[in-house]
C-alpha cells in the first residue's frame, strides 16, 4: 500500500568468498547491487576502480550453450497446445538442478552438438549445390552430344544458353540472316535450353542479337560426359549425400534428449554470469571488493543474517548522499497486487511520492467493469482468467486483475440487464423476469441517466487525486501546496458544483447562494499564490492562467462520456448478433448449427473487442486523467540482484 523504505548499505567482503557472498545475495534476491559507476564511494574514493574485466571464459560457454540449444530445438519434440504457452518452461526439482550443473560430462554433450551441427552444415550445403546442379541440367537432359564437345569447332562457334519463351520465335527467324542456326533442346518454366550455331566471322552479331533477347549462356565448365549421364551422376552423389544427412539429423534427434541438460546449464551460467559481472564492476582494492547497493528496510535484517555467515565480510547501513536517486519498489496487499501491472507500465512514483496502484484498483475495475457491462461476458472472462492464472508460469497480475475486473463486469451486466446482450430475451425467455428483477435501469432505453453515472464517477475520480494530493501534501509538511494546489481547487470545483446543482432545483436555493459566495475566496487564493515563484506580475499571470484551466476540469469530466459509449456499444453489438443469430434459426435442417456459429462467433468477436476497448480506455482514464492529479512519475525501479531463469522453473 506504500513505496517501500530502501536502506543504503555497503557490504566489503575479501576476494577469496566475494563470489559466494554474491551467490548468497543472488539466490536471495533483495539487494540490488551498484556498480562503480553508480556507487557513491567510487567518487569519494576515486582510487577504487573497478577491475573492469569480462569473464570471457563464462561468456563464450554461454554463447556455446545457445548456439547448441538454438540447433538441437530444430530436432527436439514439444509439447503443443495451450499448456505449452503458459507454461513453456520445464519444471524441475532444486535436486535434479543440482545434478546437472555439477555434472562434467554435459559439456561433452556440446562437443557433440557443435561437431554435429558443422557436419549438417556442411552436407545441407553439399545437397543445396546438387539439386542447383541438377536443376540447371534438366532442360539439357535430351542433349546426345558430350557436353565437352560444344564448341570445339573449326569453322563455327557453338554456343548454349536459355532464352525466354516469347523470345525464341524471333530469333528462330534472325539468325539465319547472320549464317547461323538455333536449336532447341529442351525447356524450364518459361525459357527454352537452346543452342545457337553460327560462324566465327558473324559471332558478335551473333551474341548481340542474343543479348537483345535475354540470352543466358550457359557452361558446362570442365564436365565430361552426356547431359543423362552427367544427371546420373549428380543424383546418384545426392542421395548418398542426402543419406549421410538423414542419419546425421537422426543423431541430432536423439542428442535433442539432453535439450532440458543444456538449457538448465544455460539458465545456471546466466546467473553465473550476472554474479561475475556484479563482483568485476564492483569498487575494490587489491584484496577487497566494494558491494555499495540498496535493500529494502524490511528485508535489512535478513541481509545481515547472510553477511553475518562469512567471516571475511562485513555490511555497514550508510546514509544516501545528497541528491542521490533512491530505486522504487512499490508494495501493496493481495487485493490490490494485480494491479501493479498498470503503476509499472506507466513507471514508478519519485521516492517521496505516492503509490497509485491502491487508488487505482477500485476506479479500474469499475470503469473496466462498465465499459465491458455484460454479465455473459464477465462469466467467460472470469472463467479463462481463472484457468489461464492456474496453468500459467511467471508473472500472473495481468491475469489476476482481468479477474477482478470480471467480476465488475458481471454486476455490471446484472444491474443493467445485459446477459450476451438480451440473448435471455430471445432465447431464454422463461427467465426473462429473473433478469428484469434483477436490472436497475436499461442503458439503452435511459441513455441520460447512464451519462449521469460516467460523468458523476468521472467527477469523483477527479477528486479523489486532488484529494489524495492534498493528504500527502499535508504528510510531507509542504502546508502552502496543500492550501493553494488542492484545497482551493476542492473547494472550488465543489462549491461550483453545488451551486449548479441548486439552479437545477436538487439542492435548496439559499445552500445554492453560499456555496457560489464561497467559490469567490478560492478562486482569488489561485490567482494570488498558485504560482509562488518570481516576481508578483508572473504569479499573478500564471494564477489567472490556473485559475481559468477550471474550464479544463469539465473538459476531463466528459472524457469519462466514453464509459457510457463503450458500454452500451458492447451491449448494442450484441443484440445486433442476436438478431442475426434468430434470423438464421429459421433455415431448415441446419438453422440451429448456423445459428450457434453465429451466436459463439459473433459474441466471442465481440467479447475481444470490448475487452481490448475497455482496457486501453480505462487504462488512458487512469494515465491522463487521474494520475496528473497527484502523481509525480520518473523513479528508478529496484532491480536486486537474483537468479533468473529462462528456460526451466524450479520447484
Amino acid at each position: 500500500m506504500a513505496i517501500a523504505q530502501m536502506a543504503k548499505v555497503i557490504i566489503v567482503s575479501y576476494r577469496t568468498e566475494a563470489s559466494q557472498l554474491l551467490e548468497a545475495l543472488q539466490r536471495e534476491g533483495i539487494c540490488q547491487v551498484l556498480n562503480a559507476e553508480q556507487a557513491m564511494v567510487s567518487r569519494d574514493s576515486p582510487e577504487l576502480a573497478a577491475a573492469g574485466q569480462r569473464p570471457r571464459d563464462i561468456e563464450e560457454r554461454l554463447n556455446r550453450l545457445q548456439r547448441c540449444i538454438a540447433f538441437l530445438e530444430n530436432y527436439a519434440e514439444f509439447r503443443k497446445g495451450l499448456a505449452s504457452v503458459l507454461s513453456p518452461r520445464a519444471v524441475i526439482d532444486e535436486e535434479s538442478y543440482n545434478d546437472v550443473i555439477s555434472d562434467e560430462q554435459i559439456l561433452k554433450i556440446v562437443d557433440q552438438c557443435e561437431r554435429l551441427e558443422i557436419s549438417i552444415e556442411k552436407l545441407k550445403s553439399e545437397c543445396e549445390s546438387l539439386r542447383g546442379t541438377l536443376e540447371q541440367l534438366h532442360p539439357w537432359q535430351s542433349l546426345q552430344t558430350p557436353v565437352e564437345e560444344i564448341g570445339q569447332l573449326q569453322q563455327t562457334i557453338c554456343l548454349a544458353g536459355l532464352l525466354p519463351a516469347g523470345q525464341f520465335k524471333q530469333v528462330q527467324e534472325q539468325t539465319p540472316e547472320l549464317t547461323g542456326a538455333i536449336q532447341q533442346v529442351g525447356a524450364t518454366a518459361n525459357r527454352y535450353a537452346c543452342l545457337v550455331v553460327c560462324l566465327k566471322e558473324n559471332v558478335g552479331e551473333v551474341q548481340k542479337l542474343l543479348r537483345s533477347a535475354e540470352f543466358e549462356p550457359v557452361s558446362f565448365g570442365s564436365w565430361t560426359g552426356t547431359v543423362a549421364e552427367l544427371i546420373k551422376q549428380h543424383t546418384e552423389k545426392l542421395n548418398v549425400v542426402e543419406t549421410q544427412l538423414n542419419s546425421l539429423t537422426n543423431s541430432a534427434a536423439a542428442l535433442s534428449e539432453n535439450l532440458l541438460k543444456l538449457q538448465i546449464l544455460h539458465d545456471h551460467y546466466e546467473n553465473l554470469l550476472k554474479r561475475e559481472q556484479a563482483k568485476d564492476n564492483a569498487p575494490a582494492t587489491e584484496q577487497t571488493i566494494i558491494l555499495e547497493g540498496w535493500v529494502k528496510e524490511k528485508d535489512y535484517p535478513r541481509l545481515e543474517k547472510i553477511v553475518s555467515g562469512f567471516t571475511a565480510s562485513s555490511l555497514t547501513k550508510i546514509k544516501a548522499a545528497e541528491g542521490e536517486e533512491v530505486p522504487v519498489d512499490i508494495e501493496n496487499n493481495s487485493a490490490a497486487r494485480p494491479f501493479e501491472f498498470i503503476t509499472r507500465l506507466y513507471g514508478m512514483p519519485k521516492p517521496a511520492n505516492v503509490d497509485p496502484t491502491i487508488f487505482l484498483a477500485p476506479f479500474f475495475a469499475l470503469f473496466f467493469g462498465i465499459c465491458l457491462g455484460d454479465t455473459g461476458y464477465g462469466l467467460i472472462m472470469l472463467i479463462a482468467a481463472v484457468l489461464i492464472g492456474r496453468k500459467m508460469q511467471g508473472d500472473k497480475k495481468l491475469v489476476w486483475m482481468l479477474a477482478i475486473c470480471s467480476v465488475f463486469a458481471i454486476l455490471v451486466g446484472v444491474l443493467t440487464g445485459s446477459w450476451f446482450g438480451d440473448a435471455i430475451s430471445k432465447f431464454a425467455p422463461r427467465l426473462d423476469p429473473l433478469r428484469i428483477r434483477l436490472m436497475w435501469f436499461d442503458p439503452l432505453e435511459r441513455p441520460m441517466m447512464m451519462m449521469g453515472i460516467a460523468m458523476g464517477l468521472g467527477y469523483i475520480h477527479l477528486m479523489t487525486g486532488l484529494v489524495i494530493a492534498f493528504a500527502h501534501n499535508l504528510k510531507v509538511r509542504d502546508y502552502a501546496a496543500a492550501v493553494f494546489e488542492q484545497l482551493t481547487w476542492l473547494t472550488m470545483l465543489n462549491s461550483i458544483v453545488i451551486f449548479g446543482f441548486s439552479k437545477a432545483g436538487l439542492v435548496p436555493a439559499n445552500i445554492g447562494t453560499f456555496f457560489s459566495r464561497l467559490a469567490i475566496a478560492p478562486a482569488v487564493l489561485i490567482v494570488l499564490f498558485s504560482n509562488r515563484q518570481g516576481g508578483w506580475g508572473e504569479r499573478l499571470g500564471m494564477g489567472a492562467y490556473n485559475l481559468f484551466s477550471a474550464v479544463f476540469y469539465l473538459g476531463d469530466v466528459l472524457s469519462y462520456l466514453r464509459l457510457m459509449a463503450l458500454g452500451m456499444v458492447s451491449s448494442g453489438l450484441g443484440m445486433a448478433i442476436n438478431v442475426i443469430a434468430e434470423l438464421t434459426l429459421k433455415i431448415p435442417y441446419l438453422g440451429i448449427i448456423v445459428t450457434l456459429v453465429i451466436f459463439i462467433g459473433g459474441h466471442g468477436f465481440n467479447l475481444f473487442l470490448s475487452i481490448l476497448g475497455a482496457f486501453v480506455h480505462t487504462m488512458r482514464l487512469q494515465f491522463v486523467e487521474f494520475f496528473p492529479k497527484f502523481l509525480v512519475g520518473g523513479g528508478r525501479a529496484f532491480e536486486p540482484l537474483c537468479k533468473e531463469y529462462k528456460h526451466i522453473y524450479i520447484t
